[in-house]
């Protein structure tokens, strides 16, 4: 989503200005172009070399530079953006943009955009829960400002408390999600299932799956990042909550389909990439079970079929855990759900499934075809399933097969 996107990346005088350069040298990784502007508060904490460094582009440190390749800066940097972003936003900067101060080159470019605009504070505790910040902060709200954070954490005065500069993942998940509004999955909603079930044996000991979530999560932002309004239904899970999605936690598989079932009516796709328990104990225990000497024997009976279940005029997408026999394993259980892809993957293999930040998968679709794909970060599956499940959208014959 930020290939090629133009980002304009407002530093102020904070003492988290350095921050400012890993969020810019990520930005450019990820293929944005990114101008930076400073403003000369900024320039004391952090150089301007090295944001040229990072990012292989001049930064605008005055007003008026005749030496400068923006014409106009402010105009030129406003036309240019396709979003800015201003990390650190410090209480002075944040009061100018409310009042419309154009007395720097960062208020100027703000004030000449129509770009979206991500405002990132950074400032003393009192600073910040200070009233007239406050309704600084209303303000820009309402006129469409994203405010992002800050968080709670060690402050330069030694103390900790709210007015940290809200994590670097979290801005840049931001970033994302505002980049992609126009994405091809714009004005979709997409449900993604995530992280393994627990299905309690007593009130200490449960029956799981071994899930770490990532995949789901990985799915979840992908599809966030592509424009699509994303509901998230997570069992217990390692991954880091996903932002920017609405996130329902549920614990066992029963849970998880009820929770399923009440997105599901209003959604375009399901991604059921949950590992979800296929059997609970009959009659779990009130009480904690104590060891014996005879060992223990459970009654299991079957969970329900969440994809089997939901109905709908939506695209379903299934994911099949193997150990043997992959492809005719996961073309029965493609065939037997009704679904329009299935995702399947060896979970022998120590660099896929399970807990890996990797995954190496064959996606099959109802029609018989199979693409296998190289083992990828699970980003980038969750980027190819997505390629698929956005074609799928745009194939009114599909929507209508799906239904049965």
């Amino acid at each position: 989503m930020l290939n090629n996107k133009t980002v304009v990346l407002g530093v102020t005088g904070s003492i988290a200005a350095y921050k400012a350069a890993e969020i810019a040298s990520q930005l450019t990784q990820a293929g944005a172009k990114v101008n930076v502007i400073m403003t000369k508060e900024a320039v004391q904490f952090v150089s301007a070399i090295t944001f040229r460094a990072l990012t292989g582009r001049p930064v605008v440190t005055e007003m008026f530079d005749l030496a400068s390749e923006f014409s106009i800066e402010h105009v030129s940097l406003a036309k240019s953006a396709d979003i800015v972003v201003i990390a650190p936003a410090t209480a002075n900067i944040i009061a100018r943009l409310a009042a419309g101060i154009s007395d720097d080159m960062v208020c100027c470019t703000v004030l000449a955009t129509k770009a979206p605009v991500i405002i990132a504070p950074a400032m003393e505790t009192n600073m910040y829960d200070s009233p007239i910040t406050q309704d600084n902060l209303c303000e820009l709200k309402a006129r469409g400002f994203v405010i992002i954070g800050p968080s709670v954490g060690w402050l330069a005065s030694g103390k900790e408390g709210l007015g940290r500069l809200a994590d670097i993942d979290e801005i840049l998940e931001s970033i994302r999600q505002i980049s992609g509004r126009d994405g091809d999955l714009a004005g979709k909603h997409i449900v993604v299932t995530a992280g393994g079930t627990q299905e309690p044996i007593d009130p200490v000991r449960c029956i799981v799956n071994r899930s770490s979530g990532k995949m789901g999560y990985a799915l979840a932002e992908a599809a966030r990042d592509r424009g699509a309004e994303v509901s998230l239904v997570t069992a217990p899970a390692s991954s880091a909550p996903a932002t920017g999605v609405d996130i329902i936690r549920v614990g066992t598989a029963e849970e998880m389909c009820h929770a399923v079932e009440s997105v599901a009516p209003k959604a375009d796709a399901l991604i059921m990439a949950a590992a979800v328990a296929d059997y609970r104990p009959k009659s779990p225990s009130r009480e904690k079970i104590k060891r014996g000497g005879s060992g223990l024997t459970l009654e299991l009976e079957c969970t329900r079929d969440i994809l089997g279940t939901v109905k709908g005029n939506l695209i379903k997408v299934g994911f099949a855990a193997e150990t043997s026999n992959l492809v005719g394993n996961a073309r029965e259980k493609l065939k037997q759900k009704g679904l329009d892809l299935i995702v399947a993957n060896d979970i022998t293999a120590s660099d896929s499934g399970f807990g890996t930040d990797t995954n190496r998968v064959t996606v099959i679709d109802k029609k018989g075809g199979l693409d296998s794909l190289p083992l990828l970060t699970k980003r980038e599956v969750a980027e190819r399933i997505l390629d698929r499940v956005a074609q799928l959208l745009v194939e009114p014959e599909s929507r209508l097969q799906s239904k049965h």
